[in-house]
């Protein structure tokens, strides 16, 4: 009887071999890995320049002639805007990694495609803030304008050493990605707001505060606006 049942079964799997399965891509994307290996280079360059700015960019924090004395020296200002730039590279990191930027029509793409949209988005939202800082140019009072506008780097680069430093303790205690995203949030709108009065505070000098409640809505307001929108509603 058990010789019978043995006989009498079937083969289901196929007779010839399968094809080799294709290892799963691991890891970061290859231009990911530029990006960090980019910045640490270029924040490794500019590490003395850093720390000489640092106790400057703490008092244009707490109180607007901070600002001032920065950009009345040639060498800080200098510095303080090649180091904004430079940071502009973890702030795409960070955007890829936690996907800050995560519109609908952005689900499903592959990462080499997302890292594109990010860095897009990016440079889309830093040129039209350049544009309408150059439409609503005052024909006077240029120095305290540009000083308004130049303060942008000040806490554009506070931003991101708040931003590093809460992922980095986030990282190391295990705290999910989710989390870490609204923490970014919560410090982007944070430091944003402190940001906003410190300009209102350098454009009162020169125009009222209607006026300059105007001027906040077309520089500030408006490039924000619609890169929340293209976020929430696309």
């Amino acid at each position: 009887m058990w010789q019978d049942l043995f006989q009498s079964g079937s083969l289901l799997l196929p007779e010839s071999p399968s094809p080799a399965v294709l290892p799963a891509e691991t890891g970061l994307p290859l231009p990911v890995k530029i990006l960090t290996l980019v910045f640490v280079l270029l924040l490794l360059m500019q590490f003395k320049r850093f720390f000489s700015l640092v106790p400057s960019l703490w008092d244009s924090v707490f109180r607007a002639r901070g600002s001032f004395q920065l950009e009345n020296s040639y060498r800080l200002s200098h510095d303080r805007t090649v180091l904004a730039h430079t940071f502009l590279l973890p702030a795409v990191l960070l955007a890829f990694r936690y996907r800050l930027y995560d519109p609908a029509f952005l689900q499903g793409v592959g990462d080499r495609m997302y890292l594109v949209w990010v860095v897009g988005v990016i440079l889309g939202y830093i040129l039209l803030r350049l544009l309408m800082f150059l439409i609503l140019k005052p024909r006077r009072n240029h120095d305290n304008y540009h000083l308004s506008g130049r303060i942008s780097f000040t806490f554009f680069i506070l931003l991101m050493l708040l931003v590093l430093v809460t992922v980095g303790l986030c990282v190391l205690f295990g705290v999910n990605d989710v989390t870490i995203r609204y923490l970014i949030y919560a410090e982007c709108a944070f430091v944003y707001c402190v940001f906003l009065i410190r300009r209102a505070q350098i454009l009162s000098l020169f125009c009222n505060p209607f006026r300059t409640f105007l001027y906040l809505c077309g520089l500030e307001f408006f490039p924000t606006a619609l890169l929340v929108v293209s976020a929430v509603v696309l």
